[in-house]
């Protein structure tokens, strides 16, 4: 057998060979198209008093937020109090500088 026969026969191999893997590979991606796994149902998450939560929460808030506007009211009494008082003391000292 010559050289050039050899090579012949060995192409013709090779390309039986590349049908036949082709053929696999062809085989193959169809299996696992048609055996891909299929996605569990996702679980129902199921919320217990979730209204009643945020009513609390509200309720909460709004009560703290009460709280806090009372304070601010609080304060600024205080410092229009404290204001006039200041006032007053130096008026008052005035006076008693003028009459010294």
């Amino acid at each position: 057998m010559s050289d050039l026969e050899k090579a012949a026969k060995d192409a013709v191999d090779a390309e039986a060979n590349t049908d036949q893997l082709a053929l696999i590979a062809a085989l193959l991606k169809v299996q696992q198209l048609t055996q891909q796994p299929t996605a569990p149902p996702a679980p129902v998450v199921r919320s217990s008093g979730g209204a009643a939560k945020w009513i609390g929460i509200g309720m909460g808030g709004s009560a703290l937020l009460l709280a806090v506007a009372v304070s601010a009211i609080a304060v600024a009494i205080s410092a229009v109090a404290l204001t006039i008082c200041i006032l007053i003391l130096r008026s008052v000292w005035q006076d008693i500088r003028k009459n010294d």
